[in-house]
């Protein structure tokens, strides 16, 4: 044997030997420096939130998921965990800063670590993934099960800010008509981990000419990949118009002032939701308007609760008589026992039996530290607001639509409009208009209300119904089956809105398939994890 022939492999086996090393160290080849890494972490994670509302540059969500798995490769699954979490935080912190503008830094600071931790989780898998046959398809799917996992837990979890929600105007989002919101970020995910895949696949230092020939067609094709699912929504038939339509008017009332304290005044609230109304039906018998067949209130618009207060009780049907239409109203109730609840109640005018209160609504995702307080005596340490809340709201239990004359009202109640199984359940149950009843107050004049908007459009799309955004003090919409917003209000105004929708009960093809897609690519990214663990433990026994 020459020498040649011998020294070349104690070089492949010395090569392997590093390769075992690194691998019982937790990486996976070279690493490099850490600091311009967790540099690129902090920037990728800003530019994920300005993919989002107020700002909504959707593609950049695109850059910044691929800048992130381009990060993580070759560094080992603790620094990729640690670049995922920086990223993360880099992500969240801007992204939620409405949760912190009456309550402080801190309660905003740990809602955005818990958020970041599950992107610390991706992270350090995205580090192990980069390695297997069909890493982008991998990767991609590994997103779609961790924004699944973050959905779900803690308390229910917590989907702002997940990658079908930055803009329903995206080219991507009428997928949801097909797979719901989990297809959508899935798409979008894996145009990401294409584009960063091709950015590899693109440098040819030290290749040959033939190999760098390979490696431009194959960079090409995953560039050509990635723009043809970009554009793949654009395939997708947006709904068409239905033979029933309903006249909506839409109430926002406003309060007497922002913050934490807006309810300090419930019957200046209430008596706002009365007043607008009460405009409302001076323009109606003057024709200025068309009669509409429903009017809409929003979460929160009667805090007095109508069913023990007869004052309250008596504004409210004023105002119902008034119009000469149902009206929905958000109210708070007193119980069941200690409880508070947060109810969708229709209110039907006249003065017999077949008038006052009927069909109710009651919140079935009270939110955590907003409407009930896990873990109280510990909440209390981070933040004496917390007093702020002294009754835990509870649970609804039943799925209904609400029927208000020629609709049938599937309703959601504020954060409920992000979970994707509470939205399903009340179109299922045949609901031909969907209603998000919410209460913006609380957040002043942040991005809160126009990123909530961007998840009730992409609902519409979803489940191919009209849809209205009602809030106490904006952002209020009338939206369109295809996503795009016929009307809506400014932030702190009181307005009214009224217009003519389809009333559609054809169901998507999302409707039809639920949770599976979101299932089965949580599946494929868990195969995923088996694979790359069972691959790392293969390098550390060589």
């Amino acid at each position: 044997m020459s020498k040649a022939a011998m020294g070349t492999r104690p070089s492949w086996t010395t090569g392997r030997a590093l390769a075992a090393q690194a691998a019982r160290r937790g990486g996976d080849g070279p690493r490099g420096p850490l600091a311009p890494r967790l540099v690129g972490a902090v920037l990728s994670g800003l530019l994920a939130a300005a993919a989002f509302p107020p700002y909504g540059i959707w593609p950049l969500a695109i850059v910044a998921l691929a800048a992130l798995v381009l990060l993580c490769r070759r560094q080992g699954w603790r620094r990729g965990a640690l670049l995922g979490l920086v990223h993360g935080l880099a992500f969240f912190l801007p992204l939620l800063s409405w949760s912190g503008v009456y309550v402080g830094f801190l309660p905003w600071f740990l809602l955005a670590l818990l958020e970041a931790l599950f992107l610390a989780a991706y992270g350090g898998a995205a580090a192990l993934f980069w390695r297997l046959p069909l890493a982008p398809l991998f990767l991609a799917a590994l997103w779609t099960g961790v924004e699944a996992a973050r959905s779900r837990i803690p308390f229910g979890g917590f989907p702002w800010g997940r990658l079908a929600f930055t803009s329903p105007d995206t080219t991507l989002a009428p997928l949801a008509a097909l797979g719901g919101a989990p297809l959508v970020g899935f798409v979008s995910a894996l145009v990401a981990t294409l584009l960063a895949a091709a950015v590899l696949s693109s440098r040819t230092d030290a290749l040959s000419s033939s190999q760098r020939r390979k490696r431009r067609r194959s960079t090409l094709g995953l560039v050509a990949t990635a723009l043809a699912l970009g554009l793949a929504g654009l395939l997708v038939p947006t709904p068409g118009g239905s033979a029933r339509t309903a006249v909506v008017a839409v109430v926002q009332g406003n309060v007497p002032q922002a913050g934490l304290d807006f309810n300090s005044e419930r019957e200046r609230v209430l008596k706002n939701h009365v007043e607008a109304t009460a405009s409302l039906a001076e323009q109606i018998r003057t024709g200025e308007v068309a009669k509409p067949d429903l009017v809409l209130w929003p979460e929160n618009s009667s805090d007095i609760d109508p069913f023990r207060d007869p004052s309250a009780a008596a504004l409210i049907q004023h105002a119902t008589n008034d119009v000469g239409v149902p009206i929905l109203v958000g109210a708070v109730v007193d119980g069941p026992g200690r409880y508070l609840s947060n109810v969708g109640v229709v209110w039907r005018p006249g003065t017999g039996a077949g008038s006052g209160p009927g069909a109710r609504y009651v919140k079935r995702h009270p939110a955590p530290f907003g409407e009930y307080i896990p873990l109280r005596s510990i909440a209390r340490k981070v933040s004496k607001k917390v007093d702020l809340v002294p009754r835990d709201f509870i649970a609804g239990k039943t799925v209904r639509t609400l029927p208000m004359g020629k609709a049938s009202v599937a309703d959601v109640i504020c954060f409920e409009v992000a979970y994707d199984g509470l939205v399903r359940d009340v179109v299922e149950k045949g609901g031909n208009l969907l209603v998000v009843q919410t209460n913006n107050a609380t957040f002043g004049h942040t991005a809160e209300a126009v990123q909530q908007l961007a998840m009730t459009r992409v609902r519409a799309i979803e489940h191919g119904r009209a849809t209205v955004q009602v809030s106490t003090v904006g952002v209020s919409a009338i939206i369109r089956p295809d996503g795009s917003v016929v009307d809506d209000t400014k932030l702190f105004t009181r307005d009214v809105m009224v217009a003519r929708v389809p009333l559609r009960t054809a169901r998507t093809l999302a409707d039809r398939v639920g949770s599976w897609p979101e299932a089965a690519l949580s599946a494929l990214a868990l195969l995923g994890l088996v694979l790359a663990v069972a691959r790392r433990s293969r390098m550390s026994v060589a």
